[in-house]
C-alpha cells in the first residue's frame, strides 16, 4: 500500500451523503445516492453526461433552487447536516470550508475586473484580518498554483491570460482559505491534454501539501487514474461501484464500470508493412 492509500484508509469521514434529488415532477436525478468523502483524500466521481454529477455538487453547496428542486436525505459535514442549514450559514461555509472549481475559467472569472480585484474579493468574503494578511494570502495562493504574484500579473484581466492560467487563478481563489473540501466539477474538461495533465498534478500537489480533500468530478475515467485514492462510479442516479482506484480500474465489478473501461481509447497497434528491400542500381542494370 502506498503512503496516500495508507493515509486515506486511516483518515476519518469528512462528508457523508445519503440523498435523493428531484427536479419538479420529473423522475429523481439522484436516487438514494450514498457517498462518503474522507479527510485528506482525492475521491473521483465518474459518470456520463446527465448522470447527476453536477447536481450532487450543487446539492452539497446548497446552490440548487429550492422552489424548483426537492432534495431529501442528509449531507453531514463537520457534524452538521448541510440540507438543514439556513442560507446565511451556507454562505459562511462556501469558499471557506467547501470550495468549488468549475470547468470554464474564462466564464467563471469576471471579464471586467483585474485579477488582483477578484482575488481580493475572494479573500474578503471570509476574512476580517488586515490588508497585510490579505496581500500575503494572495501571494501565497498564487505561488501555490505556480503563478506569478507580481503587479504586472495582478493587473491583468482574464482575457489577457491563457485558459490554463485562468484555471489556476480559479484554483488559487478556491484554496485561499484552505478549505477542508475542494469540489472540482469537470475542472479539466475545457483544457488541452498537456494543460489538463498540469492541472491534475497541481490538484494532487495541493492535496498532499495542505491535507485538503478533493472531490474530483469528471466524465473521463482516464483523467482520474493518476490522482485519485478512490473512485466512485455514478450511474442512473446511484453509486454503483466504489473502491480503491487501482482496484476499480483493474478489476471492475459492475457491468457499467466494465463498459466504461472497455470504451477507453487505445492506441492502434503499429502496422507492419511488407516492404521489399530496394535493389542497388548495379543490380537493376544487370
Amino acid at each position: 500500500m502506498n503512503d496516500a492509500s495508507q493515509h486515506t484508509s486511516q483518515s476519518s469521514l469528512l462528508l457523508s451523503a445519503r440523498i435523493s434529488v428531484r427536479y419538479g415532477d420529473k423522475a429523481p436525478v439522484l436516487r438514494d445516492l450514498q457517498l462518503d468523502v474522507r479527510s485528506g483524500e482525492v475521491l473521483g466521481l465518474i459518470g456520463q453526461s446527465g448522470s447527476g454529477k453536477s447536481t450532487l455538487a450543487m446539492t452539497i453547496l446548497g446552490l440548487l433552487d429550492g422552489k424548483r428542486v426537492h432534495a431529501s436525505g442528509m449531507i453531514m459535514f463537520e457534524s452538521r447536516d448541510l440540507l438543514t442549514l439556513r442560507e446565511r450559514d451556507l454562505r459562511e461555509l462556501r469558499g471557506r470550508k467547501i470550495a468549488l472549481v468549475l470547468q470554464s475559467p474564462l466564464s467563471s472569472l469576471n471579464p471586467a475586473l483585474k485579477i488582483r480585484t477578484q482575488l481580493r474579493e475572494a479573500w474578503r468574503a471570509h476574512a476580517t484580518r488586515s490588508s497585510a494578511d490579505e496581500n500575503a494570502a494572495i501571494r501565497g495562493a498564487l505561488q501555490s498554483v505556480s503563478l506569478p504574484s507580481d503587479d504586472e500579473f495582478l493587473r491583468k484581466h482574464p482575457s489577457q491570460m491563457s485558459v490554463g492560467q485562468a484555471q489556476r487563478v480559479l484554483i488559487a481563489m478556491a484554496v485561499m482559505h484552505r478549505p477542508a473540501l475542494l469540489i472540482a466539477d469537470e475542472a479539466t474538461s475545457a483544457l488541452d491534454v498537456i494543460t489538463q495533465s498540469e492541472i491534475l498534478a497541481l490538484f494532487r500537489k495541493l492535496n498532499r501539501s495542505t491535507g485538503m480533500a478533493i472531490l474530483y468530478i469528471s466524465h473521463d475515467l482516464a483523467s482520474v487514474s493518476s490522482i485519485c485514492d478512490r473512485i466512485a462510479i455514478l450511474h442512473q442516479g446511484q453509486i454503483v461501484e466504489l473502491g480503491a482506484a487501482q482496484h476499480v480500474l483493474t478489476n471492475p465489478q459492475h457491468e457499467y464500470t466494465q463498459r466504461l473501461m472497455a470504451a477507453l481509447p487505445r492506441l492502434p497497434e503499429p502496422q507492419k508493412l511488407d516492404v521489399q528491400p530496394l535493389k542497388s542500381a548495379a543490380a537493376n542494370s544487370q
